[in-house]
This record gives C-alpha cells, structure tokens and sequence, in this order.
C-alpha cells in the first residue's frame, strides 16, 4: 500500500509533449524504460566512476554505479511506502550528465565552459532528456513525465543562487519549480546514491589495493561489521571475511536511512507529496550519527583513493586530453559528426558554438575521448 506522500502517476503533472499513455505502463515506469534505452544510458557502461575505464573490468563505471543506486532506491521506495518505478527512473538517470572522466572531466570542462555560463553534470542530465536524445518523431529528449524532470533537477535540494545554464534554460520553458524540495521518490534516489558508493569505493579500493582491509577494520561502522563477521566466522578466508563485513556495512547504511525516514515521516505526518516538497528541509537522509561516521569514511577515501599518487596521475592525464580536445573542436568545428553540423551551422555566437562543443564532449565515454584524442591531436603523454 502506498504512503499518502507518495507520487501517484495518475495525478502526474504530465509531460511537455501531450502523449497517449501506455495501456498496461504507468507513466513513471515508461519514464524508466525509456531512460534504460537512451543512448546516453548506454555510454554509462564506458565512462569512469572512480578508475578510468579502461584501468580494469572489476572496478565500478558509471553504469554498474547507476544499477547499484537503482537497487538500493528500490529496496528504501518500498520500505517506505513511495512510488519504486519513480524512484528508479531518477535512480537510473542522476548520473546521465556526467562527462568522460568522472567528476575529474567535469572540473575540466566546467573549467572551460567557464566563459560560456560553465557545465553541470545535474543540468547536463535534464539536457539530455529533454534535448540531445534525438530518436523519437514528435519530440527532442525523452519527454519525461514532470515528476521525473524535478527529480532530475532537484534531487540534492533546492536549486537556488546562480542557476546552471542549460536548466535554467529548460525551465523558462517548464517549471520544474527549483526553489523547493523534490518529491520523497527522489529524496530516495539521491540518498542512495550516497549508500552505493559508499560502499563500492572500499570495495574498488581494496581491489586496487590501495589500502588494506586492516585499515578499514579501524574505521567506525566497519569497526563493528568486522568485528561481527569474526566473531561468527572465526578463520575465515581473506575475501570472504572483506565482502562480508561491507554487505554488512550496506545494510548498515540502508537501514539507517529508513529508520531515520520513518521517524522524520511519523514527527511530521505529511498527507501528500507537496508537503514533502514544501517541509523546507531535506526528509531521506541519515542519522546525524550515521552521518558524522560517514565523514570519517569519505575522509579516508578522499586521503587514499581519490588522491592516490596512481590516481593523480592518471587525473592529470585525462584532463589533458578534455583541455585539448575542446580547443580543437572550437576551431574546427567541421571535424564534429555530420549529425551535429546542423547545429553547428545554426550556432549564432561563440557561447553557441561552445555549448555544442562542450555537449559533444560531454557525451564522449573514456575510450572514444581517448581515441578521439589520438586521432586528431596525438597520444596523450
């Protein structure tokens, strides 16, 4: 049964282009479907979470990251009583935006875009769903229901101060109402997103041995998963004993969030999802305890993973490649695919130009970035 604060698709606020709705679909589910077939959802399986793709096939892309959120939004939706086809088509499509490179080739182009209103990787995903996915016959984008737009738009909080320019942009034309809070489905989305890399990153990180499964035995939450997996399974082997205190830790996160959701959602008995929207703060989130420990463990990542030596490197490396490869096209624009020569030909300004530039590249996954680069400037070095 579903919560009263629950999106209920038939009382969608609808998509931007009319449309005859699916017979046997709701509307958020066709939403999800359309998304897992989008070509930028497909590109996912190419670019960098954390490891360039290319460094190895254990390591989490962008792709597996998007399944994981997915999964885990799934499992809170429907402990919380919320609409899960919702949860998931924003589960699915809050990393659509990013560029190659991870957030490294978002700090370069945003970099570069800097002149011409800047990149985000949030904006980024509303333009693609709603412009640069060009497949169907009545309409640019996907055509999205409103609920899944706002998600897309709003589901870290409010979007408030300087807005980024390609939202900005969409909502003069569709008000995603920016300065309140998104429904609790992408409340859920967003919160796990933290959970799932939470715990992948450990994970990626043992792999790459970057740091030893003895050091996160030392860190609070894992302290207790670890101690529990040996105090069950005296002697047990190296890899077993690591997946089972961090599907522990998983589950710590998960519940943590839920249990505190649920007490949030008691205090404040919301009777529709517009009183989540208007609460004026954020509901899906974890224990202020939960969240402190948390701190601690993305400061150990931080320190170990994300500025390992190895991963320096290989930072600098790809963002030589989003330095040049954006240049280039800026002065050869005719060197771009002859599907995007069109707008290139329509392009008044250099602003224009540059956003054209900037959403080729932003599509881009590792490899093709890399090749690409070799092809027309040389190999990065």
């Amino acid at each position: 049964m579903k919560a009263p604060y629950a999106s209920d698709p038939a009382r969608t606020r609808g998509r931007r282009v009319q449309e005859e709705e699916s017979t046997f679909r709701s509307c958020f589910q066709r939403d999800r479907d359309r998304i897992i077939h989008a070509s930028a959802f497909r590109r996912l399986k190419h670019k960098t979470q954390v490891f360039i793709e290319h460094e190895g096939d254990y390591f989490r892309t962008r792709l597996t990251h998007s399944i994981e959120v997915a999964q885990v939004a799934r499992t809170i939706s429907g402990a919380l009583g919320l609409n899960a086809e919702l949860t998931e088509a924003v589960a699915l499509a809050h990393d659509l935006g990013h560029p190659p490179f991870g957030h490294t080739g978002e700090d370069a182009l945003s970099a570069l875009m800097a002149p011409y209103g800047g990149f985000d990787h949030n904006a980024q995903a509303i333009r693609i769903v709603t412009h640069l996915e060009r497949h169907y016959a009545d309409f640019d984008g996907l055509n999205l229901t409103w609920e899944t737009l706002e998600g897309l738009a709003k589901h870290n909080g409010p979007v408030t101060g300087e807005i980024p320019w390609a939202l900005k942009a969409y909502t003069a034309q569709h008000d995603l109402e920016l300065d309140t809070f998104a429904s609790a489905e992408a409340q859920v989305a967003a919160i796990s997103d933290d959970v799932a890399y939470n715990h992948h990153d450990l994970h990626d990180g043992l792999r790459a041995e970057l740091f030893s499964t003895d050091e996160l035995a030392q860190l609070p939450i894992l302290n207790a998963c670890f101690a529990e997996v040996d105090r069950l399974y005296p002697g047990l082997n190296y890899y077993r004993r690591r997946h089972e205190a961090l599907r522990r830790f998983f589950g710590v996160l998960v519940e943590d969030v839920i249990g505190f959701a649920q007490e949030r959602l008691a205090d404040m008995e919301p009777a529709s999802v517009d009183d989540i929207r208007h609460a004026g703060r954020t509901i899906i989130r974890f224990s202020d305890d939960v969240f402190c420990d948390l701190k601690v463990i993305r400061s150990f990542l931080f320190d170990r993973m994300y500025r390992a030596p190895s991963v320096v490197v290989m930072r600098a490396e790809v963002t030589k490649i989003v330095q040049e490869l954006f240049p280039y096209f800026m002065q050869h624009p005719d060197q771009l695919p002859k599907q995007w020569r069109k707008d290139v030909e329509e392009a008044a300004t250099e602003t224009d130009l540059a956003r054209i530039v900037s959403d080729y590249i932003a599509g881009m996954t590792d490899r093709f970035a890399i090749q690409e680069h070799e092809r027309l400037i040389g190999k990065a070095s």
